[in-house]
């Protein structure tokens, strides 16, 4: 098992950044490992929401299908799996006047033989969560409009 953790105030209300990244289909936009991410079942993302993620890992590509677990005001939950894994992204929110402060958790379980490879690639890992730490901010700012503190 592999986890990382990062903890990002974003310039905007948490409503609003809980519905953006509510449709995991947004990953594309934050997650530097992402391809393409395409939404399986209909309607606007709710619990039981799935999605196809092809993901790019050490010069691979892997597809994984992704569920939304849990959607409350304050949390999203997604957990993808495919032969060799189980992702788990857990997205915890909180209000800070007007701003959002969010706890991005990733957690991936292998399974099999790929179980052993698991602390050689921590810090590959580790680089994800910086690229997310990096890359979701100003993925929000585009989608979402210049943060209220800037305009």
């Amino acid at each position: 098992m592999v986890e990382v953790e990062r903890v990002l105030t974003l310039d905007h209300p948490l409503a609003e950044v809980v519905r953006h990244l509510a449709d995991f289909s947004h990953t594309e936009e934050w997650d530097p490992g992402t391809v393409t991410c395409d939404q399986i079942s209909g309607g606007e993302p709710s619990v039981g929401t799935e999605w196809r993620n092809v993901s790019e890992f050490r010069g691979r590509r892997t597809e994984l299908r992704y569920r939304l677990v849990r959607f409350e005001a304050d949390r999203l939950t997604f957990v993808g799996r495919n032969r060799t894994a189980t992702s788990t992204d857990d997205l915890r929110f909180e209000e800070h006047g007007g701003r959002t402060r969010l706890t991005y958790r990733a957690r991936i379980d292998f399974h099999g033989l790929a179980r052993l490879a698991a602390p050689f690639l921590r810090r590959e890992f580790e680089r994800l969560g910086d690229g997310v730490a990096e890359r979701l901010p100003r993925a929000l700012d585009l989608a979402l409009g210049a943060p209220p503190s800037r305009r």
